[in-house]
């Protein structure tokens, strides 16, 4: 894999705001171009709390929208830096998972949330199948098949990208402090959470959590479908919110993970298919 500068700009990541399917003019996803020589595809599912015209606010105070129940706060910046300090292609979400949650299976009954960290939310109250079904149609579809396009982009060209899933979490949770600066999520396949745990621990700096506060094995979640059941190397990477909730503190993280990325990457097994199963059961055989 090409080793790539961390002196690139962040400002050269070409973005690509994509209307979805439908053909309607609110975008589903947001894909950044890039070199598939990197090896790495960014995704960030929770990158905006943008909601499309006929569904309001959802009925909430746009105070709410700007919770991370909306999305995740400053996980987007932090993605549009790196991939343009790495020049690898990014994919992220154009609509708040508040709307419906790209980070969920299509059956998971999270999907689209009626009470969010003690909010409720009144325009998901009489949410029924076929407003479930248009919504996977406009917006959740096309964010993965977005990132299925990426894949399928890098595998026709012989590489077998590595996958960071990029998110944030709030520094307190039910009163409760998180001390932890960041946290990699992880099913069964460590082989890209591991080095990068080690790197990011290594200077002293951080307290970087395993599996906390959060597990990382979710069925059908977006890593579970386009990392575990396709035998690509991938993890998930949480940033406490109040270190990157402004510009500097989005760069400096970039630039943090721009530094040890590469040398990551030049791993040979992150870029090898394998199976490694899942603890949250059985799964199927690789699929092309």
């Amino acid at each position: 894999m090409r080793r790539l500068s961390t002196e690139d700009s962040f400002l050269g990541a070409k973005a690509d705001a994509t209307a979805d399917a439908a053909g309607e003019s609110f975008p589903a996803f947001e894909r950044i171009d890039g070199s598939l020589e990197t090896g790495l595809l960014i995704i960030c599912d929770h990158a905006s709390n943008a909601l499309p015209a006929e569904y309001g606010s959802l009925g909430l105070p746009q105070a709410e929208l700007e919770r991370h129940i909306g999305y995740d706060i400053g996980a987007a910046a932090v993605t549009r830096a790196l991939a343009g300090f790495l020049g690898c292609p990014a994919v992220l979400s154009c609509y708040s998972r508040l709307l419906i949650d790209p980070n969920r299976g299509e059956d998971d009954p999270t999907l689209v949330m009626r009470l969010s960290d003690g909010a409720v939310v009144p325009g998901n109250r009489y949410v029924d199948a076929i407003e479930v079904e248009h919504r996977l149609e406009a917006f959740h579809r096309p964010y993965h098949n977005a990132i299925e396009a990426e894949i399928d982009r890098a595998l026709d060209a012989g590489i077998a990208p590595a996958i960071l899933s990029m998110h944030s979490y709030t520094p307190v949770w039910r009163g409760v402090p998180r001390p932890w600066h960041a946290a990699l999520l992880w099913d069964a396949d460590e082989r890209f959470t591991r080095p990068l745990i080690e790197a990011l621990a290594a200077p002293g700096d951080l307290i970087v959590g395993d599996n906390e506060p959060y597990d990382g094995a979710l069925r059908n979640d977006c890593l579970y479908r386009h990392g575990t059941a396709r035998g690509l190397a991938h993890t998930l990477l949480e940033i406490r919110q109040d270190l990157i909730a402004d510009i500097p503190g989005q760069l400096d993280w970039a630039q943090r993970l721009a530094g040890v990325l590469p040398t990551i990457l030049e791993l040979p097994e992150l870029h090898q298919r394998r199976s490694y199963g899942s603890r949250t059961g059985p799964v199927p055989p690789i699929y092309p």
